[in-house]
């Protein structure tokens, strides 16, 4: 009888691993999709952004978010699958596969938490300079449609104030034609509108626009942290369940004979 009891509890306990696990890879692909949308979210929702900025980690991290993403939506179904035939080789594969994920998806939201805190000093010691440097500049298109976009997008002007714009080369340069600050500082945009910089013509924003963009970017970070180290700890818990499952799965094979 005792033979027989032990037996019962290694199938129940085996039976219970196995909807563990299809429940977990379930909750895993969910995550995946999280994690592949939020990497989307960042680059595209304001990509232009991304030439404002003097370190590329910011990008970074969300490359690797799409990279994890893409990773685990795969892997969730090869999961299923492994669970479902209960193949050894295939459930170490998965196990592996659980691993390697997680530790790039903790790479991510490692790096974004970094470079959130020295985001602050970054803005402040780069947006000025490349603004009024590089704004308008042949070459520097996407510096230039970014800026522009910036600007109406955060209802702001100037990394700091408007006032950034009186000492940048295209102010200084016959290609303003007389302007103060771009036009896309104005309020409501139309040619030349940039002649006139009195508060009822363009934003006047405190903080300037480096304000406005640290609290975008600060929290796109925020949101990038805590959904790559979330459904890395997600990933640890299912690497524990699948552990268990090829040990038990190994300990009947080992039983029957």
């Amino acid at each position: 009888m005792t033979a027989v009891y032990k037996d019962e509890e290694a199938d129940w306990l085996t039976v219970c691993l196995k909807y563990l696990l299809f429940v977990f890879n379930f909750l895993f692909w969910v995550g995946g999709v999280a994690v592949l949308g939020v990497g989307v979210w960042t680059l595209v929702e304001k990509s232009d952004y991304l030439s404002l900025l003097a370190s590329s980690t910011f990008a970074v991290s969300a490359y690797i978010l799409i990279l994890a993403g893409s990773m685990v939506v795969v892997t969730g179904f090869l999961g299923c699958c492994a669970v479902i035939r209960e193949q050894k080789s295939c459930l170490s594969m998965y196990f592996f596969c659980l691993l390697v994920i997680f530790l790039i998806e903790l790479v991510a939201g490692v790096l974004a938490y970094v470079y959130y805190q020295r985001l602050s000093e970054e803005l402040k010691q780069h947006l000025n300079q490349t603004m009024t440097d590089n704004y308008a500049q042949p070459g520097q298109e996407a510096i230039t449609l970014a800026v522009d976009r910036l600007q109406q997008d955060f209802k702001c002007c100037g990394s700091n104030n408007s006032r950034d714009w009186m000492v940048s080369v295209y102010v200084s340069s016959k290609q303003a034609e007389d302007r103060l600050v771009p036009d896309s500082c104005c309020k409501t945009i139309t040619p030349h509108c940039g002649n006139r910089d009195h508060p009822s013509n363009i934003y006047k924003v405190e903080g300037g626009c480096i304000t406005k963009l640290e609290q975008f970017l600060a929290n796109h970070l925020l949101v990038i942290g805590a959904v790559g180290i979330g459904v890395a700890c997600l990933q640890l818990a299912g690497a524990v369940l699948t552990a268990c499952f090829i040990y038990l799965l190994y300990k009947e094979e080992e039983e029957d004979f």
